[in-house]
């Protein structure tokens, strides 16, 4: 296929363009700022980033060798496989992404330590790479499996684009490298293979998608968008073969513009949106980029927990049915939350809609924040929102069946997620701001230090003062020399109790949605943003029978549960009632909740032709929540995000 620019124009590192972003669409209302132009000083987000460079990464690294998954390349080089080979098919992927979190953490740190560690592993990586740019550890050597003889679970292409994906990481933060130079010949086989004439069909988990476009607009080259172009089409038209879950599995029972909701396997449906979206943003296809915001709004609206999380059935990993939301049988994957981030993300830089920030961030404090432990070491495959038993403690030292433990465990057989955590946080900044030709958007909350430029010119330097969530009020100063003129366009969040906007003396009140505000700001003049992020009820669609007369807590962003650590000895979480007419209150750093604590004396038979009574309950009590990204913290608990209420029906 020949090589082509044409509507494409790779990263210009003397302009500053492309640098330090996962994401940079050709089109679109809003230009995302990369990691050298918006950095995140401390606070919530600051605090996760720290230990994700100082103890997430290097944790990675060691389970990948101790699992044998880094040392896959090494037998690929010696002949030792496939009797050497460990790890699942996909497990390459693994290593791609950890060098993609190493690339995000060496652009935002400069850390040197890392660097050496990414090169060493690179050069391993490298040196199995075959003459035509194949490059996968389970598949085409004497005793394995040919190339691509088992689209529908080998994950080949999957791997393929995470190997891209990392690339594209390090080419916009230190520019050309080995990995680089890797990562395109691998592309450049893809094109081959799968291009017009060759096979026909996809990987049945998408992901080269997304990658393929980010190495077209990285590198100038239009042969790779054409390849990605190619999946997305084919993709739904029945390619791949039939499996016991049917072919929504992998979205191919229906092409991507006839679809009207998403549906399948989570990530995999979260991926190959989020590649439709690149490929129209690049091709200008408006009907194709339409129809996957139609489907996300459809999702969002009918198959999404109150946490943000994505896929309630545990057999498939996937999406249920409208309405089929039970919270104690949440599958809730981390990786699918981290995919609607990426999905919400392209949608907001193409049409500058806020709500789809306010998707990001319900999804980053509910359930990517949730995932590992404050020490960065242990980890949420799944997150459920409703824990029934106590779970023991997972060894520090023993691999998890994958989502078997309940509490965050060390390492799973199937361990996408503590790498998807680790390259989401270590390039978090670039999910904070953009701009766009009249001047500067926050869409993320958070103590950054921006740097940058606007299309014209105009200095854009503020530094943000805040430590939301825990308090709603945002400060956005005025930095460096020069006067600054420009407009100024604060996210209020659609869950705000109310919102101010300060400048120049003069208070504004917000709604939700885009506030714009023309500022001219002297150096060290400031905008305050006030947000009401005090606790509150939150009552669930009455269609969702499996949350029927619940009531849940939200303050600010942030998703509130009953742990019963915090319950009186021998007391479950099953057995408070919560009363919704007194609100959620906040003292002593906590949020509370009134209701009862009772017990329903059993039964020969647990249905009546009457409605049953309340049993016996305590004089109202007062009990403190936790923030769910908090649950389980303090050792082995049962735990619910929504609590019943006290009417004698309810279950």
């Amino acid at each position: 296929m020949p090589s082509s620019t044409d509507g494409l124009r790779p990263a210009d590192p003397d302009a500053g363009t492309s640098l330090g972003v996962p994401v940079s669409p050709g089109s679109g209302l809003l230009r995302p700022l990369g990691l050298a132009e918006v950095r995140i000083v401390g606070g919530f987000w600051g605090e996760r980033q720290h230990v994700n460079g100082a103890a997430t990464i290097a944790h990675i690294e060691y389970w990948l060798e101790r699992e044998g998954w880094l040392g896959n390349f090494d037998a690929a080089v010696q002949g030792r496989l496939p009797g050497a080979r460990r790890g699942r098919e996909f497990s390459d992927s693994e290593v791609y992404k950890l060098l993609e979190a190493m690339a995000w953490e060496i652009g935002r740190t400069g850390d040197e330590a890392i660097q050496g560690r990414y090169d060493a592993i690179v050069a391993r990586v490298a040196a199995a790479q075959e003459v035509d740019g194949y490059l996968h550890t389970n598949f085409g050597r004497p005793g394995q499996a040919p190339r691509y003889s088992d689209l529908e679970w080998g994950h080949e292409l999957y791997c393929f684009g995470h190997l891209i994906q990392a690339a594209v990481a390090r080419l916009r933060t230190r520019g050309d490298h080995l990995l680089v130079q890797v990562a395109r010949r691998a592309a450049d086989h893809v094109c081959r293979v799968f291009g017009e004439g060759g096979i026909e069909s996809v990987c049945g988990h998408a992901e080269v998608e997304p990658a393929l476009v980010e190495l077209a607009r990285a590198t100038g080259e239009r042969r790779y968008l054409e390849q990605a172009r190619l999946f997305v089409e084919r993709r739904g038209h029945h390619v791949l073969g039939d499996i016991e879950f049917g072919r929504a599995y992998f979205q191919d029972d229906v092409p991507v513009r006839e679809a009207e909701v998403l549906r399948g396997h989570a990530v995999r449906a979260m991926y190959f949106a989020s590649g439709a979206v690149d490929v129209a943003a690049e091709t200008g296809d408006d009907e194709l980029r339409d129809a996957v915001r139609g489907q996300f709004a459809a999702t969002l609206a009918r198959r999404t927990y109150l946490t943000g999380g994505m896929g309630s059935r545990h057999q498939d990993e996937a999406f249920g049915e409208d309405f089929v939301l039970p919270p104690d049988r949440a599958y809730s994957e981390t990786c699918a939350a981290i995919g609607s981030v990426m999905l919400a993300w392209r949608l907001l830089l193409a049409d500058a809609d806020p709500a789809w920030a306010d998707v990001i961030e319900r999804a980053l404090f509910n359930v990517v924040a949730t995932s590992p432990a404050p020490d960065g070491r242990s980890f949420y495959y799944a997150n459920t929102l409703h824990q029934r038993e106590l779970a023991g403690v997972p060894e520090p030292d023993v691999v998890s069946a994958r989502a078997a433990s309940s509490l965050r465990a060390p390492w799973f057989t199937v361990s996408c997620c503590p790498t998807n955590v680790a390259r989401t946080f270590a390039g978090l900044g670039a999910y904070v701001a953009t701009v766009d030709d009249a001047g500067l958007q926050l869409h993320q909350y958070a103590p950054v230090r921006i740097r940058t430029r606007l299309p014209d010119g105009r200095e854009v330097a503020v530094d943000v003062e805040t430590d939301y969530p825990r308090s709603g009020t945002v400060r956005v100063r005025a930095a460096g020399p020069e006067r600054q003129r420009w407009v100024l366009t604060l996210r209020v969040p659609a869950w705000a109790q109310g919102a101010d906007v300060v400048s120049g003396g003069t208070r504004h009140a917000a709604r939700p949605g885009a506030f714009r505000l023309e500022v001219d700001l002297a150096p060290g003049e400031e905008v305050l943003l006030e947000l009401g992020v005090g606790p509150r009820f939150v009552w669930p669609d009455p269609r969702i029978d499996a949350v029927r007369g619940c009531v849940a807590v939200q303050r600010g962003p942030e998703v509130f549960c009953l742990e019963s650590a915090d319950l009186p000895d021998g007391v479950d979480v099953s057995q408070f009632r919560v009363d919704p007419a007194v609100a959620p209150t906040e003292r002593d750093g906590r949020v509370r909740v009134r209701g009862t604590i009772g017990t329903q004396p059993d039964a020969d038979w647990p249905y009546a032709a009457r409605p049953w009574g309340v049993g016996e309950h305590s004089a109202p009590v007062e009990v403190p929540l936790v923030a769910y990204h908090d649950w389980a913290n303090r050792g082995p608990s049962t735990m619910r995000v929504w609590l019943p209420t006290d009417a004698p029906t309810q279950a």
